[in-house]
């Protein structure tokens, strides 16, 4: 169990939501912190709050695009002399119709949101080896397990990112204080569906129920102090997990058809390159304004018969299969990595 108190802890993507979060968790618990994200403005924001929360923080602009600037990063983190914990949280979205996206949108989510977390790991790993430990935490989503239509290049991105964790963490087996572990949240109310691309002419929200970046945090906290290979955040991300394994076509195909037919229906909005090629305007903060408890049980029962459905698909679609075998499946699937 790591104790986190004097910690040294990189945090990629630290600039607003999910990273500034699990920075200023890290921060209470007494953390030594580097801070990276393209904007140095909200970054040293996000660093006068967690010196305020009592933690020591060095603050490292970075595009993580560029594999010699995150070299350049983790040189100024062991200027504390060793690097714990590495959080590769930068992500970046754009949400379209996979031919009217542009492909040089398609192009900067992968190199973001898979190029940017291989660049972060290649740059920590050697750090972790010679130092004889260290923990590389990768922040994915349930766009890891189930695709996101109209999102076509995040899920590309984020399933390319779940196969080199698995790579990476066979790789590491050898090294049994040196660990790669995955996060998949569910939605999160944080300002990335407003600074994300937006090709669809029309404005995004996420379904409920949306969850606090805080719980994220909290989550990645547990993983830096007892490292397990994969953690989800929230019910939704299980049940979607869970749908997907049963019936992937049934989920991915309903998926598409709720968000064409929110599409259809939200109001008109500007196409926008978002945050994909620069930092946003306005960094936002941890929180996005999302979350309505009112909707929640709304989309607890959604989440429930999106399950129902992918069983009723399997069940019609074996006719005749062994019970047995599909049990054995979910088993392996809920087994505890």
């Amino acid at each position: 169990m790591l104790n986190l108190e004097g910690a040294v802890v990189v945090i990629t993507g630290a600039s607003s939501g999910v990273g500034q979060a699990t920075a200023e968790a890290f921060a209470r618990r007494g953390s030594k912190l580097v801070l990276a994200a393209r904007d140095a403005a909200a970054l040293h924001e996000v660093a006068r709050t967690c010196r305020k929360l009592g933690a020591e923080v060095l603050v490292a602009p970075t595009d993580v695009t560029n594999a010699d600037a995150v070299k350049d990063l983790a040189r100024k983190a062991m200027s504390f002399g060793r690097i714990d914990v590495w959080f590769s949280n930068v992500g970046v979205g754009a949400v379209g119709r996979f031919e009217e996206t542009p492909i040089e949108a398609h192009e900067q989510v992968i190199r973001t949101n898979l190029i940017g977390h291989l660049n972060d790991a290649h740059a920590a790993i050697p750090i972790f080896r010679k130092q004889g430990h260290g923990t590389f935490i990768n922040m994915i989503s349930l766009g890891g397990f189930a695709s996101a239509p109209f999102a076509a290049a995040y899920s590309a991105s984020k399933f390319g990112l779940r196969g080199f964790s698995e790579a990476l963490r066979a790789e590491l087996a050898e090294e049994r204080d040196i660990h790669i572990c995955d996060v998949y949240p569910t939605f999160l109310d944080t300002p990335g569906v407003v600074h994300g691309a937006n090709y669809t002419g029309r404005r995004l929200s996420v379904p409920p129920p949306v969850y606090n970046a805080r719980r994220a945090a909290r989550a990645i906290l547990r993983l830096a102090e007892r490292p397990r290979n994969k953690l989800t955040v929230g019910l939704v991300s299980d049940l979607t997990r869970l749908a997907h394994f049963v019936a992937p076509e049934t989920t991915t195909r309903l998926m598409a058809r709720m968000t064409a037919r929110y599409l259809s229906r939200a109001p008109r909005a500007a196409t926008s390159h978002g945050n994909l090629f620069r930092p946003p305007a306005v960094a936002g903060g941890i929180d996005g304004g999302l979350r309505s408890p009112r909707r929640v049980p709304i989309a607890a029962t959604a989440a429930v018969c999106v399950v129902g459905l992918a069983v009723a698909a399997l069940v019609l679609g074996r006719q005749g299969a062994p019970a047995r075998r599909g049990h054995s499946g979910v088993a392996r699937l809920f087994r505890r990595t």
